[in-house]
């Protein structure tokens, strides 16, 4: 048994514990989706922050995986967790049942900023960054903010988060590889055409660099505030090892940040896209 540790990071309290796992079921041939026991968390979760989850693999890997939440249930005080089954430590997660544990290091990073006064705020997802922005259409649905969402996915299987926007009351669009209208141009059009709508006052991207490229010149050059949640691997997920890092301007300046400790949530107009 661990003993439980807390962190101080900048101003947050954030707590290294075993959680109880409530549910952990496969939801598509790709996805799962675990729910955990958040009542013993020491600081509030925001969403675009995320979770360093220790897997349970044995003999596999010592690093722990970076978890983005998917859903915050403050009344219930529990966490849910859409993840895809890629490698040897989500293959491991999958392995645990109702009941058991996991250790888990928490809640990390810089969430996302809803303005007070937004009214229309621009969702773009590409395969499971769609669990990272579904917290934030969450917690726009309760402050009174509608969501216009645009989700783009392998297969409409893929696109499991779809409905429960829905049941936030925001516009969906599904693009699929399988439908052929996941190109770039064709995104572009739908996001041409809900800007042409809506008054959106700030855009939100996640999953896709080719996507986040596209959303960076659109929102550019129609001055609408945007922000990216950054997916990248990391060693300690406290801003230690510098494993994790991405390129911004800032002044003029290019600096290198921790997508981390930093992030993983930055403006999008600062961070540079690669190809």
């Amino acid at each position: 048994m661990f003993l439980e540790d807390l962190f101080l990071l900048g101003v947050r309290v954030v707590k290294d514990q075993e959680v109880k796992i409530l549910s952990n079921i496969q939801v598509s041939e790709r996805y799962w989706h675990m729910v955990v026991d958040a009542s013993g968390l020491a600081s509030d979760v925001e969403p675009g922050q995320f979770f360093y989850i220790d897997c349970g693999q044995e003999n596999e890997s010592f690093l722990r995986r970076p978890f983005s939440v998917y859903r915050i249930n403050q009344d219930d005080q529990t966490l849910e967790f859409l993840y895809l089954t890629k490698g040897l430590g989500t293959q491991a997660l999958t392995k645990l049942k109702q009941g058991e544990t996991v250790r888990s290091f928490g809640p990390l990073g810089q969430g996302f900023s809803l303005q007070e006064d937004a009214q229309k705020i621009l969702l773009l997802a590409r395969g499971v960054g769609i669990a990272t922005l579904a917290a934030l259409a969450q917690e726009a649905s309760k402050k009174g903010v509608q969501c216009a969402a645009i989700l783009s996915a392998r297969s409409h299987n893929d696109l499991l988060a779809a409905e429960m926007l829905q049941g936030f009351g925001a516009e969906v669009h599904k693009v699929t590889e399988e439908d052929g209208t996941s190109d770039v141009e064709n995104v572009r059009d739908i996001i041409e055409d809900i800007t042409a709508r809506h008054n959106i006052d700030a855009a939100y991207t996640c999953g896709s660099r080719r996507l986040s490229r596209l959303l960076q010149d659109i929102t550019s050059k129609k001055d609408i505030p945007a922000e990216i949640a950054l997916e990248e691997h990391m060693g300690c997920a406290m801003g230690v090892c510098y494993a994790c890092v991405c390129d911004v301007v800032e002044d003029d300046e290019i600096r290198t940040v921790r997508v981390c400790l930093e992030g993983p949530v930055f403006p999008l107009q600062k961070v540079m896209m690669q190809p």
